[in-house]
């Protein structure tokens, strides 16, 4: 399906507005001491805009609903839903810290199909539409060439915080068979900055085990635009509710996935 353009523009339009809120409570010097602190400042950012993004996005495409990760999962030919993260990378922003973004992303069942990425502290802008490809500000995104996993740059994430040990175990070995082959291997948070570097063709390669659909649905599809193969590490196609995450180039994915796949 083809959406108008004023779809997108509306959901550009309501991602910068609650970005430029948000850029108004950040604070380069904030540094919470407690959880209690950290927590109450994070909610404090969701409360600040959320309702406000929500019903905007709403609006641009009536008749849908918004979606996260505590509610079912939409069925594989279900309507249109959202999945929006109001401050993604919130933990950043409440520390004064960069790598914080507004993300807002339309699904038909599953299938991410419209996505919009606000990156408030530089004002990059960056929108996928299945079929029509992905672009930041107007420039068209391409993934990274690369064919050998020894040359490339490969990125994970922590899903969520104290999940259970056996993920974390998971997660290890995962990391030490990506430092024993590729290039570099970092990790950060949130999930989404590194998917836009990914599709911008600045590292090379991403993977998270038991990933949650809010931080990788709008990234999922720009990589995927930018001409990248996004799967699961069974190697299935990825879509909302998949377990695990692996994104990259065409050329590199095959050797990505027998990395991660030789830990069973």
């Amino acid at each position: 399906m083809t959406y108008p353009s004023t779809t997108l523009a509306a959901t550009c339009a309501a991602i910068e507005a609650a970005g430029q809120m948000l850029l108004k409570r950040f604070d380069t010097s904030a540094r919470p001491s407690t959880m209690e602190a950290l927590m109450e400042a994070a909610s404090a950012n969701e409360q600040a805009v959320g309702k406000t993004l929500e019903a905007a996005l709403l609006a641009a495409v009536p008749g849908s609903i918004l979606l996260d990760d505590e509610e079912p999962l939409p069925s594989e030919d279900g309507g249109h839903g959202w999945v929006v993260d109001t401050v993604e990378g919130n933990v950043n922003h409440v520390h004064g810290r960069e790598g914080w973004a507004v993300t807002a992303c339309l699904l038909e069942g599953r299938r991410p199909v419209l996505a919009a990425i606000y990156v408030p502290l530089s004002g990059a802008l960056f929108t996928a539409e299945a079929g029509h490809g992905a672009t930041e500000r107007q420039q068209t995104l391409h993934v990274s060439g690369k064919s050998e996993l020894r040359a490339s740059i490969v990125a994970t994430a922590q899903a969520k915080p104290f999940q259970d040990a056996s993920v974390h175990q998971a997660m290890s070995r995962m990391f030490q068979r990506m430092l024993d082959r590729a290039l570099l291997v970092r990790t950060s948070v949130p999930s989404t900055m590194e998917l836009l570097d990914l599709a911008a063709g600045r590292i090379d390669a991403f993977w998270q085990h038991a990933g949650v659909g809010s931080g990788l649905a709008a990234g999922a599809l720009l990589v995927r635009e930018a001409g990248g193969i996004v799967t699961d590490t069974a190697g299935n196609d990825w879509h909302l509710g998949s377990e695990g995450f692996v994104a990259s180039g065409p050329a590199l994915h095959p050797h990505v996935l027998h990395g991660l796949g030789e830990m069973a």
